[in-house]
């Protein structure tokens, strides 16, 4: 049985994966474990292209990987504020690891951080969603 915590975890991720979904996200894998640590969700988002010289140039894919923070209040600070310098590391070598593993995976990918604050059972809960988040500069 999980417990309160791994509860709220669980539920964040869940929302964040359907989030995701009605954004035009595709999830390729949750929960996906490395030596270096576990990455909550990969997903994939078609990048619409743009006219060049009046040629539509294809729709390229990008690979997104997500790391969910979900907390019910800002006691400890907000849910985004925990990814700290080592997390940062982690997650890049986590995504590096899979894109490694999943060669058909070619192309662009970011690491994505998907924030969610669940203050009261009555409201809904708050959804940032931070693109390209954590980079290796």
């Amino acid at each position: 049985m999980k417990n309160k915590l791994q509860q709220l975890a669980v539920w964040g991720e869940d929302l964040a994966a359907v989030y995701l979904e009605k954004k035009g996200y595709r999830i390729l894998g949750r929960n996906i474990r490395s030596a270096y640590g576990e990455i909550d969700l990969v997903a994939c988002q078609e990048i619409q292209s743009e006219f060049l010289n009046g040629i539509q140039a294809p729709i390229k894919l990008l690979t997104v990987f997500v790391e969910v923070k979900t907390r019910s209040s800002t006691s400890y600070g907000y849910p985004e504020q925990s990814i700290n310098i080592r997390k940062r590391a982690h997650l890049l070598a986590c995504a590096q690891e899979y894109i490694r593993q999943h060669p058909d995976l070619e192309g662009e990918w970011r690491v994505d951080v998907i924030a969610i604050l669940r203050t009261d059972q009555g409201l809904p809960p708050q959804i940032d969603h931070f693109e390209n988040a954590v980079t290796a500069d």
